[in-house]
C-alpha cells in the first residue's frame, strides 16, 4: 500500500497537477502573480484586524500558502528552486538570525534573553554579518510598500542604526518637534509628506502603528456615512 502524502506534500502535488491540466493556472508567472499575492495578503490583514472567526483566518492563511506553493512549482518547472527549497532556507535564515535561541548547528542555548531590545540587537548584528560590505540602512526596504508603513520602517531603521534623533522635517522647513503634527497647515504637497512623516514618527515613539491607525479610522468615518445616509 503506497504511503499516503503529508498535507503540505499533497498541497504540492495538487498545485504541481494544476499546473499540468488546467491552462489558466498553467499560463500563471511570477508576474501575473503579484496583484494575487498582494490582495490575498491584505485579506488576511482584515480577517486578523477585524477579528474574523477562526475558520476564516484558516482560509486566508491557506490563500497565503497557496501563492508561495505555485511561484515555488513556477521555479521547480524552471529548474530554479523547490518548496522544499524555500522551506529549507527559511530554516536556515531563521537559525542564523536567531542566535539568542540557536547555536550555529541549530540546537537549542539553554539560555535565552529576557530583554527585547537585547533580541533585536542580536537580530541585527546577525543580518549585519551576512551582509557586512552593506552600509546603507535602507537598503532591503521595498519601496511598494504602502507609504504609512514605509515611514514607519524607514524611521525604525535610522533609530536602529544609531540615528534615533535624527530630524524629522517639520512643516515650513523649521526644527522638528517646533510644532505638533497637525498644528500647522501645509501650504504645499512638500509640506504634507514632512508632516505625515512627523505624525508617522510620533505614532513610533509611542508605539502606535500608523497604517493600522489610518485604517480605523477610514473605517470609522465610513460607517458614519453609512450611518448618517441612512
Amino acid at each position: 500500500m503506497a504511503q499516503q502524502p503529508g498535507a503540505v506534500e499533497r498541497l504540492v502535488q495538487i498545485i504541481a497537477e494544476l499546473r499540468q491540466h488546467c491552462v489558466w493556472t498553467r499560463a500563471l508567472t511570477h508576474e501575473s502573480l503579484v496583484e494575487y499575492l498582494v490582495e490575498e495578503s491584505y485579506e488576511l490583514v482584515e480577517a486578523i484586524e477585524e477579528r474574523h472567526p477562526d475558520d476564516e483566518l484558516r482560509g486566508e492563511l491557506g490563500d497565503v500558502l497557496y501563492q508561495v506553493v505555485l511561484h515555488s512549482a513556477i521555479a521547480a518547472e524552471r529548474g530554479s528552486f523547490t518548496m522544499e527549497g524555500v522551506v529549507n532556507t527559511l530554516s536556515e535564515k531563521l537559525i542564523r538570525r536567531n542566535r539568542h535561541v540557536f547555536a550555529a548547528d541549530g540546537s537549542l542555548l539553554g539560555d535565552y534573553p529576557d530583554s527585547i531590545e537585547e533580541i533585536i540587537a542580536s537580530w541585527d548584528a546577525a543580518k549585519r554579518a551576512e551582509r557586512p560590505e552593506r552600509r546603507d540602512p535602507f537598503a532591503s526596504l521595498p519601496r511598494h510598500l504602502p507609504a504609512l508603513t514605509l515611514a514607519d520602517k524607514t524611521l525604525g531603521r535610522a533609530g536602529r542604526a544609531g540615528a534615533d534623533d535624527a530630524v524629522v522635517p517639520a512643516v515650513g522647513g523649521g526644527a522638528a518637534g517646533a510644532d505638533a503634527p497637525g498644528s500647522v497647515t501645509p501650504s504645499t504637497e512638500a509640506e504634507l509628506g514632512e508632516q505625515l512623516l512627523r505624525t508617522v514618527d510620533l505614532a513610533r515613539r509611542n508605539g502606535w502603528d500608523a497604517e493600522r491607525a489610518l485604517r480605523g479610522a477610514v473605517a470609522r468615518f465610513t460607517e458614519d456615512v453609512t450611518r448618517a445616509l441612512g
